[in-house]
């Protein structure tokens, strides 16, 4: 498999799952500290950790470390690419559905 591939499916996969969505839009609007994080779910804290790590692994959030706090924002550039890949099923997507729209518009009625 290729390497981006991979990446692809290890971000899909990571994206699957609700509380990890749910803490890249928290960390999308502002950097937080795991702690914080850990607050806004009604889950362990250790838990909180590991879909960190699953987001971490996945490049979809950086961690910055500020004194004894690991602060966790979401990367940008991994975000991208994972919207330029879905894109590719829109781009081809709209052409076939302007076809069938059109067709539709020619039919009697």
């Amino acid at each position: 498999m290729h390497a981006a591939q991979s990446l692809t499916d290890e971000r899909l996969r990571a994206l699957a799952d609700p509380i990890r969505r749910d803490i890249l839009s928290m960390v999308a609007i502002k950097e937080a500290p795991a702690g914080r994080i850990a607050q806004k779910f009604n889950i362990t804290r250790p838990a909180v950790s590991r879909h960190l790590r699953v987001l971490r692994d996945a490049r979809l959030v950086a961690v910055r470390i500020e004194g004894t706090s690991r602060l966790y924002k979401t990367d940008r550039e991994a975000l991208a690419h994972t919207a330029q890949w879905f894109s590719q099923f829109w781009d081809n997507a709209l052409p076939r559905l302007k076809t069938l729209a059109e067709a539709e518009a020619r039919k009697p009625r």
